[in-house]
């Protein structure tokens, strides 16, 4: 199970920092991270991170602002959002898999664990 928190209103250019905490899911070695989707739009593989590789993506709409990280002994997933844009508006939901251990295939697997997003609104 993961347990999205940390959306919320903020004006543009403003900073959020999302937490994703897993239970039920030792993730340590799997690949973690966000996907969003905005109303209207397909959903976007915003970040992940790999500890099997130390391989981070980023998509290239948030490369420089957003920073994912995470707390492998707490089993959570953070993502830092800073300079946000009105485009950044979306639920965000973190995702994994205990099949998946790489990003290249935690973008294109149908993956099986998911949390219940938290919306985060970029507006003034």
């Amino acid at each position: 199970q993961l347990v999205e928190s940390g959306g919320g209103l903020v004006q543009p250019g403003g900073s959020l920092r999302l937490s994703c905490a897993a239970s039920g899911f030792a993730f340590d070695s799997h690949a973690i991270g966000w996907f969003r989707q905005a109303p209207g739009k397909e959903r976007e593989g915003v970040s992940c991170s790999s500890n099997s590789d130390g391989y981070t993506y980023y998509a290239e709409s948030v490369k420089g602002r957003f920073t994912i990280s995470r707390d492998n002994a707490n089993d959570t997933v953070y993502l830092q959002m800073n300079s946000l844009e009105p485009e950044d508006t979306a639920i965000y939901y973190c995702a994994a898999d205990p099949r998946v251990y790489f990003c290249s295939a935690w973008l294109r697997t149908t993956l099986e664990v998911w949390g219940q997003g938290t919306l985060v609104t970029v507006s003034s």
